[in-house]
C-alpha cells in the first residue's frame, strides 16, 4: 500500500499559499492581538507593590505619555511608543506599568528586594515624589500589596493588628489553599490600602493572577460605587417630581377650560425635561456602573476562597457592602425609568384632552360660520328680491322716456299705458335674467 508523506516544509508553503489567497478581515490580527492582550506578571515572592488609579479624560494621554517619557529619560531606559497605552519600564529599584483605559489611568510600581517589616517603606517611596505629584487626574484607588516568601511563619491575628491599624481584619485562604490574604479594607494615615499575601504554595504565573485579580477588585469595586453620591442627591429630586406629578394630575380632573390644560400640560412637559436631563446625566453612569461589580464578583469568584476560622472572607465583606451600594443605584434608576414612563402616559392624556378641547372649540366655530353663512344667504336673497325692484323701476323709467321720445316723433300711442303694459315684462325678464346670473356664478366655482 502506496502512502503519500509531505515534508513540513512543503506543508506549511502549502498552507500559506492557500491562505494568502483568501481574503482576510482588516481588523483580524488586532482583534486576536486583544484577545491575548491580558498577559500575567511573572512574578515572584518576595515582592511589595503600590497601585494607583486616577481618573482623567481622554485628552490628559499624551501628558501620561510624555511624564513616562521623562521618567524613562531620568533612568536612562526607552520611553513607550506614541501609540502605545499599555507599558513597562524597568528603573533598577523598581519596575513601573502604566495602563490607560477609557476613564482612568492605573500606575503599578513593583519592587522585588526582601523586606523586613510589610508597609514600612512601600514600592511607591522609591519613585520620585515631584514626579508623581505631576500626574493627570484625581486619584480613586491607592493599595499597597505585600506577598511574604513561603518560608517565613505564617503571622498571627496579634501581629497581623499592627499592619491593620483599623483593628478589623478579614481574610481567606484562596487558589486553592496555595495562598493566605489579608486586609482590613481601610484608608491608612499614609492614604493607601492594605492587603497582606502569605505564599503557601504559590507557582510564578498563579501570583501575577491573584495579584491581577486583587487589583482588579479594588479597582472596579471603587469604579462601581461611582454613582452612589450623585444617586444620593438626585433621590430628593426624584421625590419632589413624583409629588409634582401627583398634583398635575389631580389638577388636570379639576381643570374646566382649556387654558387651564393648556397650562397643565406645560408644566408637564417641564416636568419630563427636568427628568429626562437626570436620566441623561446617570443612565451611563448606571450601565457602566452595573458592568464594573459584574467584573467584581467574576473576580472574587476566581480567587477561590476558603473560610479561616474567625475570619469574614473577603466575598462576604465585598458582596455585603457593593450590593447594598448597587441596590440603591439600582432602585434610583428603576425610579427614574418609572417616574419618565408615568410622565410620557400622563402627557398623552392631557394632550388628547387639549385636543378633544380644541377640536370642540373648532366645531363651534364652524357652526357658527355655518350659521353665519345660512344668514348671508338670507340677506343675500332678500337683497336680490330688492334688486330686481330696482332693476324693473329703473328699466320702466327707461322705457317710459323712450315711449315718451316716440309720441313726440308724431305717432300717437299712449305712453301711460304701454308703460303700464310692460310691467310684468320687464319684472319677469329682470327676474329670470339675475337667477341665470346666479346659477353660471355657482357652476363656474
Amino acid at each position: 500500500m502506496n502512502r503519500t508523506v509531505s515534508l513540513p516544509n512543503q506543508s506549511s508553503s502549502s498552507a500559506k499559499t492557500i491562505m494568502s489567497a483568501i481574503p482576510e478581515y482588516s481588523e483580524r490580527q488586532e482583534l486576536h492581538a486583544e484577545l491575548n492582550a491580558a498577559v500575567y506578571e511573572l512574578l515572584l515572592p518576595p515582592l511589595q507593590l503600590s497601585h494607583l488609579v486616577l481618573l482623567s479624560d481622554r485628552h490628559w494621554i499624551e501628558q501620561e505619555r510624555h511624564l513616562i517619557a521623562e521618567l524613562c529619560a531620568n533612568f536612562q531606559v526607552n520611553p513607550p511608543e506614541s501609540h502605545e497605552n499599555d507599558f513597562n519600564v524597568d528603573c533598577g529599584e523598581f519596575r513601573l506599568r502604566w495602563e490607560r483605559h477609557t476613564e482612568y489611568s492605573t500606575y503599578t510600581i513593583y519592587r522585588t528586594q526582601p523586606f523586613d517589616i510589610p508597609f514600612q517603606q512601600p514600592a511607591i517611596t522609591y519613585v520620585p515624589q515631584d514626579w508623581l505629584t505631576r500626574l493627570p487626574g484625581q486619584l480613586l484607588v491607592a493599595t499597597h500589596i505585600v506577598l511574604e516568601d513561603r518560608i517565613l511563619p505564617k503571622r498571627g491575628l496579634h501581629e497581623l493588628s499592627a499592619f491593620f491599624t483599623s483593628g478589623t481584619v478579614i481574610g481567606s485562604k484562596v487558589a486553592g489553599g496555595a495562598a493566605t490574604i489579608w486586609s482590613d479594607n481601610q484608608i491608612h494615615p499614609d492614604g493607601f490600602g492594605r492587603i497582606l499575601i502569605h505564599d503557601e504554595n504559590l507557582r510564578s504565573r498563579q501570583v501575577g493572577r491573584l495579584i491581577q485579580r486583587l487589583l482588579e477588585i479594588e479597582t472596579y469595586r471603587m469604579l462601581a460605587m461611582l454613582p452612589l453620591p450623585i444617586t444620593r442627591k438626585i433621590i430628593p429630586q426624584l421625590a419632589r417630581a413624583d409629588q409634582r406629578l401627583a398634583e398635575i394630575t389631580a389638577n388636570s380632573v379639576e381643570a374646566s377650560s382649556i387654558e387651564d390644560e393648556q397650562r397643565l400640560l406645560y408644566e408637564l412637559t417641564k416636568l419630563a425635561a427636568e427628568t429626562e436631563r437626570l436620566s441623561e446625566q446617570t443612565s451611563h453612569r448606571f450601565n457602566a456602573s452595573r458592568a464594573y461589580y459584574d467584573i467584581v464578583k467574576l473576580r472574587i469568584t476566581e480567587l477561590r476562597e476558603e473560610r479561616i476560622e474567625g475570619l469574614q472572607m473577603l466575598q462576604e465583606f465585598m458582596i455585603q457592602r457593593l450590593s447594598s451600594a448597587m441596590g440603591t443605584c439600582e432602585l434610583v434608576n428603576s425610579k427614574l425609568e418609572t417616574l419618565s414612563t408615568r410622565l410620557e402616559r400622563a402627557t398623552a392624556l392631557l394632550r388628547t384632552r387639549v385636543d378633544l378641547s380644541m377640536e370642540g372649540q373648532i366645531r363651534d366655530l364652524l357652526k357658527s360660520m355655518d350659521q353665519r353663512a345660512h344668514l348671508q344667504l338670507r340677506l343675500q336673497e332678500t337683497v336680490e328680491g330688492l334688486s330686481v325692484v330696482v332693476l324693473s323701476y329703473y328699466l320702466l323709467s327707461i322705457l317710459g322716456y323712450g315711449f315718451k321720445a316716440f309720441k313726440a316723433a308724431g305717432h300717437e300711442i299712449n305712453v301711460e299705458l304701454l308703460t303700464g303694459l310692460a310691467i310684468p315684462v320687464v319684472i319677469l325678464v329682470v327676474f329670470y335674467g339675475i337667477r341665470r346670473l346666479r346659477s353660471v356664478i355657482k357652476k363656474s366655482h
